[in-house]
């Protein structure tokens, strides 16, 4: 098993912690003083959207949370998620997962399984945390747990944990100084690039339990998902895909 190690986790700037075992990095990323990279071996309370679980067994995943500033309007920081998935969707294509595709809003998929997930809280304070898990090595503890496919790092790369999360958190920064200029307009196109399900006939649970059907037809200008349905497009600001099926 590789060790984590912040020695090799070089970002000028930024303060690197990796601790042993942690409830969430997300949680210590919020109590550090930014800009922070929070890496854990082991999460004991380690969470995904609308406050799921997220599993990572010890050595077999890259899980670890960026703490910045950003100098953007509160309202714009919603559309972080989807930036952030575009600079380690690249970074992992750069490593040689040639078919990694995002999944609106946070996750990260391969021929449909998923190999990562991506969260970010945000306070009004405008101090953003980006926390993402990657699966890295498979293990039964794993898909004991999860009831979706998953897809592992290891079947496509041999680089190391800490190569990852070097490069994977160096891409980061250098997305969020393009969001401060540009906003989400200088990311969408390259986000609808690698979208997963386009064209596709969508199955979305909303916020409010109901759900909505229609093609995947990119994204609104703030980022929402949206959807050709059978009453005109509309836009999904809050939701999760729970089906998709190729026209």
């Amino acid at each position: 098993m590789d060790r984590l190690d912040a020695a090799a986790i070089v970002l000028p700037g930024v303060q690197v912690q990796v601790v042993e075992r942690c409830s969430s990095t997300n949680d210590l990323a919020f109590n550090a003083a930014p800009p922070v990279l929070i890496v854990a071996e082991v999460q004991t309370a380690g969470r995904g959207r609308r406050g799921r679980r997220w599993h990572s067994a010890p050595g077999a995943g890259a899980t670890f949370s960026l703490g910045r500033r950003i100098g953007r309007p509160v309202r714009e920081l919603g559309a972080l998620s989807l930036v952030a998935g575009v600079a380690i969707a690249r970074t992992l294509r750069a490593l040689g997962v040639d078919n990694v595709a995002l999944k609106w809003p946070n996750d990260l998929l391969v021929k449909g399984a998923k190999l990562g997930g991506i969260l970010v809280e945000t306070r009004a304070s405008g101090y953003a945390v980006i926390g993402v898990g990657i699966n890295c090595r498979r293990s039964p503890e794993l898909a004991a747990k999860v009831k979706h496919e998953v897809a592992c790092l290891e079947q496509f790369s041999s680089a190391s944990r800490n190569v990852v999360i070097q490069q994977c958190a160096a891409a980061l920064l250098e997305a969020l100084e393009a969001f401060e200029r540009n906003g989400l307009a200088g990311t969408r196109a390259q986000w609808e690039a690698m979208d997963a399900h386009v064209g596709q006939r969508l199955r979305v649970r909303l916020a409010n339990g109901r759900t909505l059907s229609g093609i995947a037809s990119g994204l609104a200008p703030d980022g929402a998902l949206q959807l050709l349905t059978v009453r005109g497009m509309r836009a999904v600001h809050s939701g999760r895909v729970v089906s998709a099926t190729p026209q």
